[in-house]
């Protein structure tokens, strides 16, 4: 059960690797996502199927030089180098109110006409020849006190972006998928299992814990530069007209809609060119890597530890099927309907993140539990293990389809900015303009019919290792002096058995030969 687990997460796992290297190559080729998909999945199935670990390890070695070095190169450079770091207040737009004394002194701001108490956008400063001109400057109003690189609060603050909502609740469960669904990762098991001693393995897995962070933390940063380039307060910024939110004061054309490819157009439209190519060619390598891991871990378990097995399931298939000469074979076979099924799923889904999120969130809800339990109780109990999987993959499916979930993966909080956007409520300008009171937008007498978003994703990711944990608690307990039930000798269990549980086997074993020796007719 718990290969079959770590299977299906590896299979989505492949899959968000290869919508990652399918939308750089779709982008640079000009050519559908599902024909780089499949380009994505040859290419990597081809070379890790000939070489097997040593492949791996080596292509991993280059893959992971250059995908660093390119990372953390392009991230500094853009950290270096960008006028801003991240979107400032907005300037505005002929008849735009600003909202604080600090960005009307920040863009020398005038008296308003309808009320002179308030600053508005100095159109004989910014915008001489008006809309249109060459010499006007303007931007869309999207950030009426700007944007940050980090939010200090994100973490601590449901409201800290307001009036954009926070996904707080699903961002730390993500935390907890990740970090703790990575110990369960059949490519990072492997790659310790292949290692020549435990310390070396140790030293491996702190040394790239160490560089992840490297290439991570400056990385993240680019997240801010990529919305001053394509942000929503830029000329290429699109909205939806039919859409209005009462936190965002907007009548109409409230709804942002982002450009997916925005961040690779800043490496192939914004960055040095060396240094744009430098960074896809890393992200590929990385996403390669990590396929390439991901095939060979899945064929090996699959061959080693299903197929291997179905003679305990089904009487009728024979031991022989599969041997230590064939084992190797048979894995690179199994290899390929694997990959195949892995490029379906990311052509279906083509999220990336999501696919990742829930590749780590399988192995999670059941697997982890158990590989806890194995290291740090003295006797592990194999019902334990067993039944900790099977609650914490039922409660996981079970709470998947129970918990309201819209799709935005925003918790139900207080507050307009948790308010999800609604259809144009008014042809009237919005609030924040210049002009008479009878033109500009009343949320009080045209609303805006908004519902509150109500999505619990992460919830569900973080109650099924729960429950799984205490059955295994449970069990251990009760099994402290000894077995609740005796597996059968020869069954998938056989290598897995707890001392008192090997000691019943052999004394039902030995009365029985007993028993046959003293009394010749009950063999028969």
């Amino acid at each position: 059960m718990a290969s079959v687990c770590t299977i299906i997460s590896f299979l989505c796992l492949l899959a968000g690797n290869l919508v990652g290297m399918g939308v750089i190559i779709s982008y640079l080729l000009d050519i559908t996502k599902e024909a780089a998909i499949a380009i994505s999945a040859i290419l990597v199935l081809l070379y890790t199927v000939a070489g097997g670990l040593f492949s791996v390890a080596y292509t991993d070695v280059m893959q992971a030089a250059v995908g660093w070095i390119g990372s953390i190169t392009f991230a500094f450079y853009m950290i270096r180098n960008s006028k801003l770091s991240a979107p400032p207040p907005s300037i505005g737009y002929p008849s735009y109110i600003y909202p604080d004394d600090s960005t009307c002194a920040m863009y020398n701001g005038t008296a308003c006409t309808e009320d002179p108490t308030l600053c508005c956008y100095n159109e004989a400063l910014w915008c001489p020849g008006g809309i249109g001109s060459d010499n006007c400057v303007l931007d869309n109003g999207a950030y009426p006190i700007g944007d940050q690189p980090v939010f200090n609060n994100q973490m601590s603050d449901p409201h800290s972006l307001f009036p954009f909502p926070n996904a707080i609740v699903f961002n730390w469960a993500t935390i907890f998928v990740l970090g703790f669904g990575n110990l369960a990762a059949l490519d990072f098991q492997a790659r310790c299992m292949a290692s020549k001693t435990p310390r070396i393995a140790t030293i491996g897995c702190l040394l790239a814990g160490m560089l992840t962070f490297l290439v991570g933390v400056p990385f993240s940063y680019i997240g801010a530069i990529t919305r001053t380039f394509y942000g929503p307060d830029t000329a290429r910024a699109a909205f939806e007209a039919d859409s209005c939110h009462v936190a965002l004061a907007l009548p109409t054309c409230a709804l942002w809609l982002p450009d997916p490819n925005a961040f690779i157009k800043l490496l192939t439209h914004e960055a040095p060119a060396f240094l744009g190519g430098w960074c896809l060619i890393g992200i590929v390598a990385a996403s390669m890597s990590t396929c390439d891991g991901a095939i060979l871990a899945m064929g090996t378990v699959f061959s080693h530890n299903v197929v291997r097995n179905l003679g305990s399931f089904f009487p009728f298939v024979s031991e022989k099927l599969i041997t230590d000469k064939n084992l190797l074979n048979v894995a690179r076979v199994a290899s390929v309907p694997l990959t195949i099924i892995s490029a379906l799923i990311a052509s279906f889904y083509q999220q990336t993140g999501y696919l990742l999120i829930v590749a780590f969130d399988v192995v999670l809800a059941s697997v982890v539990v158990p590989l806890f339990g194995c290291f740090y109780t003295k006797k592990p109990s194999p019902l334990a293990a067993f039944l900790a999987i099977l609650t914490g993959a039922i409660v996981r499916v079970t709470l998947e389809f129970a918990l309201p979930k819209d799709g935005y993966l925003l918790a139900p909080y207080k507050g307009d900015d948790f308010l999800d956007y609604g259809t144009a409520a008014s042809s009237l300008f919005p609030p924040f303009f210049d002009l008479p009171a009878a033109d500009l937008w009343d949320s009080s007498t045209e609303q805006c019919e908004q519902p509150r978003v109500e999505d619990w994703t992460g919830v569900d990711s973080l109650a099924a290792p729960l429950a799984g944990l205490v059955v295994f608690v449970i069990v251990q307990f009760l099994e402290r002096n000894g077995p609740l039930i005796n597996f059968a000798p020869d069954g998938l269990f056989a290598g897995y058995l707890k001392d008192s549980q090997k000691v019943a086997k052999e004394l039902d074993e030995d009365f029985t030969e007993k028993h046959f020796d003293d009394d010749p007719t009950a063999a028969r």
